[in-house]
């Protein structure tokens, strides 16, 4: 990841939430997970477990490449992986 701009993950959770004027009580209610692991999350503490990310993707409406902060290398063909070269330079 480049830059001060790139947001976390837990990050986003926490904006998302907020902006959706939503606690984190409700948020993990949708999860079926307690208020206190899902804080964890918002922390970085714990992380997102995959079914709670597909939850709050479609939830939010928002795509999991968003959430995560996953920006794709426009050089770089959708589905290829990254060569070793390439993974030693970033």
């Amino acid at each position: 990841m480049q830059g001060a701009s790139m947001k976390t993950y837990f990050n986003r959770l926490r904006d998302l939430r907020e902006d959706n004027d939503l606690t984190q009580t409700q948020v993990a209610s949708l999860l079926g997970t307690s208020q206190t692991m899902y804080a964890r999350y918002e922390r970085g503490a714990n992380e997102l477990p995959l079914r709670h990310l597909r939850a709050l993707c479609l939830f939010y409406n928002i795509s999991a490449d968003f959430l995560l902060g996953i920006v794709p290398d426009p050089g770089r063909p959708i589905g290829k992986c990254a060569s070793k070269k390439d993974s030693a330079q970033g």
